[in-house]
């Protein structure tokens, strides 16, 4: 051992020093940790509103739009369609949508805002399988019923208000998702209408 006199001012230093690299340390791992809970960009898109401009849809067509991961099937009815939509309701299952499967403000005869377009969920209620849009050829399906959504898995039929037909394993309508039309060329789906 020597016998040399304790610098404390030096030994005080290097404790004041390992502390703040240590401090640095600690701060430098925190920071990207407490980072990671915040939901990633991806995780923030997946639950974000979806605009979709719909002046360009022809009457009778379809389009699909991505919402939270699940198709969309915007469709918009010719007046045709709308007038024969309540023709076939002794056929329906809930034909006046009174299990919740649609906002408050979609609860009416054609389940949507604006009576031209359908907003639903291309997602059969069944099994989550995705319905096919059957344009003039829905008759081999039901009868007198010139279009709607026929799932090829099981046979689930839904008629051009998203309303499930009866005698199909599908138990309930079409989910119809929240949504709004912030002007007329464009639907925002995810936000309700009074949000928009």
């Amino acid at each position: 051992m020597s016998n040399a006199p304790v610098n404390n001012g030096r030994r005080r230093f290097l404790t004041a020093a390992t502390s703040v690299v240590g401090g640095v340390g600690v701060v430098g791992v925190a920071v990207p940790f407490i980072g990671s809970w915040n939901p990633s960009a991806r995780a923030k898109a997946a639950g974000a509103p979806v605009e979709v401009n719909v002046s360009k849809i022809e009457p009778g067509q379809l389009i699909r739009a991505e919402w939270r991961g699940k198709p969309v099937y915007v469709v918009r009815r010719t007046e045709e369609i709308l007038s024969s939509l309540s023709a076939h309701d002794g056929q329906l299952k809930d034909p006046q949508s009174e299990v919740p499967q649609q906002p408050v403000y979609a609860t009416n005869a054609f389940r949507s805002i604006k009576p031209e377009f359908l907003v639903a969920l291309g997602v059969c209620t069944h099994l989550g399988c995705a319905p096919t849009y059957r344009k003039g050829d829905f008759e081999q399906e039901v009868a007198g019923v010139k279009d709607g959504f026929f799932c090829p898995c099981h046979g689930s039929k839904f008629d051009m208000a998203g309303r499930v037909f009866q005698s199909v394993p599908a138990p309930t309508n079409l989910m119809v998702p929240e949504h709004s039309f912030p002007n007329d060329s464009t639907l925002l789906i995810g936000v309700s209408e009074g949000e928009a």
